[in-house]
């Protein structure tokens, strides 16, 4: 993913033999359930060449970005890969976020506790912004300020059993 504007409803894709960059339309990215998708995250696509260019027509599958070093939230430092797949993914819903602070709220379904969303754990997840009231998948666990989110993926990922490792 070379960049996405969620305000733009747009972004581009650039593809692994060069070429052209390729139109990801806002409307494409909602049919596979996301609002929002990280810079640098791989993509894998159907596109078709138009009289206006390249578009991606569907998304297959997303990889976030990886980390450019560990992770920069202190709450993280002392967790490990094992120990976060040991974490249920929960359905949950965005409360609100907001992309300029850098963070949110979402509620875990059948919970009024708050959990604490984080930029940089969004980045991470392959996701850059999420609206009021989407629906999301999350790994939570308490941090020292709370309950904060570890993982956030599409909601749909909480209703499918999780690979063996």
């Amino acid at each position: 993913m070379k960049w996405f504007d969620v305000g733009r409803g747009f972004g581009f894709v650039v593809g692994d033999d060069g070429g052209p960059d390729i139109l990801l339309h806002i409307n494409v990215l909602r049919n596979f359930g996301q609002s929002s998708i990280a810079d640098g995250a791989k993509v894998d696509i159907t596109a078709q060449r138009t009289d206006r260019g390249v578009q991606a027509l569907e998304i297959h599958a997303i990889d976030a970005p990886r980390p450019a070093g560990p992770a920069t939230l202190a709450d993280f430092q002392e967790i490990d890969e094992s120990q976060l797949r040991a974490l249920p993914l929960e359905p949950a819903r965005v409360k609100w976020f907001d992309k300029g602070k850098g963070f949110g709220f979402a509620n875990v379904f059948g919970s009024s506790d708050d959990v604490f969303l984080h930029i940089e754990v969004l980045r991470a997840s392959g996701l850059a912004d999420l609206s009021p009231g989407e629906a999301i998948a999350i790994r939570q666990m308490d941090g020292r300020r709370g309950k904060m989110a570890m993982e956030v993926r599409q909601w749909e990922a909480a209703l499918e059993p999780e690979p063996e490792v």
